[in-house]
């Protein structure tokens, strides 16, 4: 089913984009759970929509591997990171963004590097959402984080 034409180092970068993904689904999913269970529902439906819009995530890169041939394989996930309370939550979360920000960086790189316009644009496209939720991430910490924050927010188990 694979391509001879199709990048190697791409399907390698897509590989490990759907792994990042899909523990981000994951743990955002997890997370929403236990959030939801300490009372926190407004934080708890934050992160579900959270776990929601990676799964489009995953849903995209999916169809980029089919469309260059590739059979989509979620070989490595990393093991979902909890805490005491939801500030060390979205650290963790922030952990993860980081590192899919560096993977589409590296990969919209690649891709320049080698001419590959349609791939470029596809990794850039997530790169900018995933950078998107990276200052989503650190904005919400430090609302937490202001002493106007409520103590429900600030609750820890």
């Amino acid at each position: 089913m694979l391509y001879a034409s199709a990048d190697q180092q791409v399907l390698g970068y897509l590989g490990r984009a759907l792994s990042l993904e899909m523990t981000a689904v994951q743990q955002y999913a997890t997370q929403a759970k236990l959030v939801s269970a300490w009372g926190l529902a407004d934080d708890a439906r934050k992160l579900q929509e959270e776990s929601l819009e990676e799964m489009g995530h995953v849903e995209r890169v999916i169809a980029r591997m089919l469309a260059l041939g590739a059979a989509p394989n979620a070989s490595i996930l990393r093991p979902v990171k909890l805490g005491s309370n939801l500030r060390d939550l979205l650290f963790a979360d922030a952990e993860l963004e980081r590192d899919l920000v560096e993977l589409y960086s590296q990969a919209s790189r690649h891709c320049a590097r080698n001419g590959d316009l349609d791939n470029r644009k596809f990794f850039e496209g997530l790169l900018q959402e995933e950078q998107a939720h990276d200052i989503a991430l650190i904005e919400w910490i430090k609302n937490l984080e202001s002493p106007e924050t409520s103590p429900s927010t600030r609750v820890t188990f």
